[in-house]
């Protein structure tokens, strides 16, 4: 564990770096399971990730050292449950914020939780809450970003990009994951001043499709819709032909073509 001089409150000031493991999420759930009453902000650092985990158990491909694999506890027991899609709009925006101050255009967050540039997916985010009760306990929110990865596997070359793909340089993790802490412990603290209106439109200013006409999947056939907003339950308003919809998550798939 070490005590670092970020310029942040709480955020980042205990930072564990592992060289391996196989999901800093699971690392870090077993740690609060097992440890004292663990620090706020605590963060989890991870040169090489070799069983991430996307949302609902897609799998996170990542070169060591190459990436930001981290994962970040906090006790949010302020938020309503029906409120809770609002921490991942905290944490989207947070990542936004972080991302967008090495590449200034072209960052959006794909709903629920992916991190987009233009069309192509730059990150993802995967946030696991412990419940008691009415209220939650815990949340360990997972971020898994390409950063210095100059190539991937070709099955998804042609969906995944990367900041060094984008600038055509390296850019340090640290000074990444700096500005994240940063704008994380931000977001977090308008969540917790129950500054809901805020975030959501912030959201919806850096929703992928937003207000677009898109082609989507459901159930394996194709349809036009135009994304109209995120309800607080987190679910995707939808504008089609047969009036508006409401999906919840894995319900509709984003595409390009037919």
């Amino acid at each position: 564990m070490q005590n670092n001089t970020f310029s942040t409150l709480f955020v980042g000031q205990n930072l564990i770096k592992l060289k391996e493991v196989d999901s800093t999420n699971n690392f870090l759930k077993d740690l609060v399971s097992k440890s004292e009453p663990l620090a706020e902000g605590t963060v989890i650092m991870a040169d090489n990730q070799f069983a991430g985990r996307g949302q609902q158990e897609s799998v996170w491909q990542t070169q060591a050292g190459k990436n930001i694999s981290t994962s970040i506890y906090l006790k949010p027991s302020f938020l309503p449950l029906n409120k809770q899609f609002y921490l991942n709009i905290a944490v989207s925006l947070a990542v936004s914020d972080a991302l967008s101050c090495f590449v200034p255009n072209g960052i959006k967050v794909k709903w629920p939780n992916d991190m987009y540039y233009h069309n192509k997916k730059l990150g993802g985010i995967l946030i696991e809450n412990t419940l008691t009760g009415n209220s939650i306990k815990s949340s360990v929110i997972g971020i898994g970003l390409n950063i210095n990865q100059s190539e991937f596997s070709d099955n998804i070359s042609q969906r995944a990009t990367s900041v060094i793909q984008i600038l055509q340089r390296d850019v340090p993790l640290m000074d990444i994951m700096e500005k994240l802490f940063i704008f994380m412990e931000k977001y977090y603290l308008i969540l917790r001043a129950g500054k809901y209106s805020i975030l959501q439109n912030d959201y919806l200013s850096r929703l992928y499709n937003f207000n677009i006409p898109a082609l989507y999947i459901q159930n394996g056939a194709f349809f036009e819709g135009t994304i109209k907003g995120v309800e607080d339950s987190g679910k995707l308003s939808v504008s089609t032909k047969n009036g508006l919809k409401v999906f919840n998550f894995k319900e509709i798939e984003f595409t390009h073509t037919k």
